[in-house]
């Protein structure tokens, strides 16, 4: 698809929306014979936004004109946002008949709009907003409230003196077709494992000392890959007790690590993550469908997740989570729906409901170039049986992104108990706590508070094993020359 932008036009959130329509789009400035041209106009005319989008597609064309009124209530920079997007949304509805269920919002956080628009109007005017100026159907703009509201009661008991702590272990037993992480399955990568694991103890050890010198208090600690369990016991056992004994009595609010694959869980492992004090632990069959899990390329079976959580529920971790995803072309709405009923008769403490999301690096789509445009009504309706199973069973919708090309324009939902909230999915997730990530693909983002204004560093860490491994430059240096008051050009 072409583009034609004229004004104060943002050219990313055009081609969001676009990516909404058609999945998988790419936008060439100078391809020769595009199948679809989209051209925007944005001018200001006597105290009004006037916005003009016309698409060609194929042989159809289609044209929408509007105008807003330029106020003092909202940023200048939002209107126009929101005129581009409402013009956008209405031609490629048109030409389509879909009308995505985020509407105008294509960010990866919904729930910071919502969460804006409690703080001006309330909770009842912000679902009236969010579905009338942002064009969310009622049942998003519903959940995107709650959400909101959920992450209040973690965000608000953490600031820039808090930090976390993620530690990436990127190796899994095999890959999924789907997988967009930085993980690996091969033999000649996991002959880096023993090497691996040394480096991170290292960067443990440094990172406790930065946050030492820094004066900040550690919130958790989340170990995820990848499959951490990939890992044998004695591995586990090191880094885990490098953190204990780095901690030196202090409690965390909350120690994850992301178990994941149940064919790489065995007693052994889980009773030494529970001995170093791990509370909360994730055991993911992402379907209860054998068929389905071989169609992915995971190794385990139904009844492998049976008996890896049940072993993780006698080895007595306070909090369990289990990933499921909505969408999978290998299963189906009936599956899906025996999926969720046993995970609520299972009860675990945290739920997550991700939408099937391809990457352009997946294997999925080296094989099947049209799986961007699978039917998404079954995905859709996936999603609402989650939802109103879960809620319906003592579930609360606490946690929420979205990813690019998503079936169905859906979302990923973390539900849990109420009193079981997870502390660093939340706060990864916000822009107000500072994470150290230790290990290959990690990131760590720095917070910062300079006379009221919020600042922020990324530092990403070498994507590969090998590349991390070759890697000997220290971060600490540039870590404490920002949050001490130096300045960086990588600022954010």
């Amino acid at each position: 698809m072409r583009l034609h932008l004229k004004g104060n036009i943002n050219r990313l959130y055009v081609q969001s929306l676009c990516m909404m329509f058609f999945r998988g789009e790419k936008f060439p400035e100078n391809e020769e014979n595009p199948r679809a041209e989209l051209f925007v106009e944005l001018v200001e005319k006597e105290n009004n936004l006037f916005c003009s989008a016309e698409l060609k597609l194929e042989s159809r064309t289609e044209k929408h004109e509007l105008f807003e009124s330029v106020c003092n209530i909202e940023p200048y920079d939002r209107l126009c946002k929101t005129a581009v997007g409402k013009a956008v949304l209405a031609v490629l509805n048109k030409a389509t008949g879909y009308m995505p269920p985020w509407g105008l919002l294509t960010g990866i956080r919904p729930s910071v709009v919502a969460a804006e628009l409690i703080y001006m109007l309330g909770e009842e005017k912000a679902v009236t907003e969010l579905i009338d100026r942002y064009m969310l159907t009622p049942q998003k703009a519903n959940l995107a409230v709650t959400v909101a509201k959920n992450e209040q009661k973690i965000l608000q008991s953490y600031d820039e003196t808090t930090c976390s702590i993620y530690i990436s272990v990127p190796f899994c037993p095999t890959r999924c077709s789907y997988c967009s992480f930085i993980s690996y399955a091969t033999k000649k990568l996991f002959l880096l494992i023993p090497e691996y694991v040394d480096r991170i103890i290292e960067e443990i050890k440094e990172a406790f000392k930065l946050i030492s010198t820094l004066n900040l208090r550690l919130a958790s600690v989340y170990i995820g890959g990848g499959t951490p369990t990939t890992l044998n016991a004695e591995q586990l056992d090191r880094i885990l007790s490098t953190v204990t004994n780095c901690l030196c009595g202090a409690k965390l609010d909350e120690f994850t690590v992301e178990s994941g694959r149940p064919d790489t869980i065995s007693e052994e492992k889980l009773q030494v993550i529970k001995k170093y004090g791990v509370d909360r632990i994730s055991i993911n069959p992402q379907t209860l469908n054998d068929d389905a899990l071989k169609s992915i390329g995971r190794r385990h079976t139904v009844s492998d997740f049976y008996g890896a959580y049940k072993t993780a529920v006698n080895v007595g971790f306070d909090v369990i989570n289990t990933d499921l995803i909505a969408g999978l072309d290998s299963d189906n709405l009936q599956s899906f729906k025996n999926t969720i009923d046993e995970i609520v008769k299972l009860s675990p403490q945290n739920v997550t409901v991700h939408a099937f999301s391809v990457k352009k690096s997946a294997q999925a789509l080296a094989d099947d170039r049209e799986i961007y445009n699978r039917e998404d009504l079954y995905a859709t309706k996936s999603v609402d049986y989650a939802y109103d199973a879960l809620t319906s069973n003592g579930y609360v919708p606490y946690y929420m992104y979205r990813q690019k090309n998503t079936v169905a324009d859906l979302e990923n939902v973390g539900y849990a108990r109420s009193d079981a909230f997870g502390i660093y999915n939340t706060l990864m997730m916000g822009d107000g706590h500072t994470v150290f990530g230790i290990g290959a693909g990690a990131t760590t983002k720095l917070i910062k508070n300079v006379n009221g204004k919020k600042e922020i560093l990324r530092i990403f860490s070498p994507k590969y094993p090998y590349e991390y491994l070759q890697d000997k430059q220290s971060q600490s240096d540039k870590i404490l020359s920002f949050l001490k008051g130096g300045k960086d050009n990588e600022k954010d």
